[in-house]
């Protein structure tokens, strides 16, 4: 079954799903869809106007999804090309995510993200691995600004990770330190990596360094690695 995204309380589809349902998928009155509004609630409902702009539907059954018991948020330094991050976007979000954070390190090459082009990906993503749940995407921030959030008492009982391997200690894999059914947040770096003072701030507000393996890998398959680590100790 086809599976739509509508946000809002209302029984019609979004202009963009409208056109994709009538036009491309040639659905017609009486044709059956899912539609999800991206907090774990998913409707089975059936079109009543086959209108490529405003599709409408009526709803013929409810089904509420539990979030999961474990959570995964990445926080990751957007990429210099912005295919990179969008590529990881979409994966992470067919793997399974709740968070995605953005900030800018002292490294960063590119300082400006186009966060409604990286939401309308998330949307696709969760449709088309057939999620009920859409992850939250946040505004790029400083990395003092996001250590600050992150130090909040609301997240308090997160564990905590930086992705970096020293040269002078030996850190364990993120497999090992990370505990199953935990919330997870994991502080992946721009190209350049890390500065020096950006990893001891990370160090002094609770987080625990860890490696993603030998092989020295790009931002996008970094952030990509930690995502599937924590989904696949939850298995």
């Amino acid at each position: 079954m086809h599976l739509f995204y509508q946000p809002e309380p209302v029984s019609y589809l979004t202009e963009d799903d409208s056109r994709h349902a009538i036009k491309t998928l040639r659905l017609g009155v009486g044709d059956a869809i899912a539609v999800t509004d991206g907090h774990g609630n998913r409707y089975s409902a059936v079109i009543t106007q086959a209108d490529n702009r405003r599709c409408s539907y009526r709803i013929i059954d409810t089904q509420s999804t539990p979030s999961r018991p474990f959570s995964v948020q990445i926080c990751v330094a957007p990429t210099k090309n912005s295919d990179r991050i969008e590529w990881f976007i979409e994966k992470a979000v067919e793997i399974g995510i709740e968070q995605i954070t953005f900030f800018f390190g002292s490294h960063s090459e590119r300082r400006v993200l186009k966060l409604e082009r990286l939401e309308k990906i998330a949307i696709a993503a969760m449709k088309q691995s057939l999620q009920s749940h859409l992850p939250q995407l946040d505004e790029a921030v400083s990395f003092g600004e996001m250590l600050k959030t992150l130090s909040d008492s609301s997240v308090g009982d997160k564990q905590r990770f930086i992705a970096h391997l020293p040269d002078d200690e030996p850190v364990d894999h993120l497999a090992k330190a990370a505990t199953t059914g935990g919330h997870y947040v994991v502080l992946v770096g721009p190209e350049g990596d890390f500065s020096e003072q950006e990893i001891k701030q990370a160090k002094d507000a609770g987080f625990q360094m860890v490696t993603l393996g030998a092989n020295r890998l790009r931002t996008e398959t970094a952030a990509l690695t930690a995502c599937q680590v924590l989904n696949f100790i939850n298995v």
